[in-house]
């Protein structure tokens, strides 16, 4: 019995050092009297380091087959289908008729580039919505529960504005 306890253990020890990589040193039989295998190390050199960017996944995809650059966020506003769900952020454009968003959590922000924007119907949260055309910059605020003038709308000269920018929040 005192054998095979020992057995076990000397067994397990090596095994724990081949997950280690601890094998240099340790030698003796595995289970049932067969040599134990080489042991190796489990990963050479260091891991590697994960960095958010926080580009929109799928950015390339959206472009070519909706006409939407996605740049940056913080996860928090996606493109969602327009449903009739409430609860969405939608942009009215010239050229894509409405884009949807989904917001979650108490705030969110998006960078973008969705051409041709008219207007903005607000779910829940604020939204705050900065656009560009030509040279100028345009910042509109738009209460939760609203519908309002944005971009093209909203200017006298009813010059197509390019939507650049949304931050939610509630």
């Amino acid at each position: 019995m005192r054998k095979r306890v020992t057995r076990t253990l000397l067994s397990c020890a090596a095994a724990g050092a081949a997950v280690l990589g601890l094998g240099a040193g340790l030698s003796g039989s595995g289970p049932g009297g067969r040599e134990a295998p080489p042991m190796a190390a489990v990963a050479e050199g260091d891991p590697g380091y994960a960095v958010e960017d926080f580009a929109y996944p799928q950015a390339d995809k959206i472009l070519e087959e909706q006409g939407i650059l996605l740049k940056r966020g913080d996860g928090h506003i996606v493109l969602a289908a327009c449903d009739s769900r409430t609860g969405l952020l939608k942009v009215y454009t010239r050229d894509n008729s409405t884009v949807c968003f989904r917001t979650t959590g108490d705030s969110g922000y998006l960078s973008l580039e969705l051409p041709a924007v008219y207007g903005v119907q607000t779910s829940a949260y604020q939204a705050d919505l900065h656009t560009t055309v030509e040279d100028e910059e345009h910042q509109y605020e738009v209460d939760p529960h609203s519908f309002a003038p944005v971009g093209e709308a909203a200017d006298p000269e009813g010059r197509r504005h390019v939507l650049v920018e949304i931050v939610t929040s509630k």
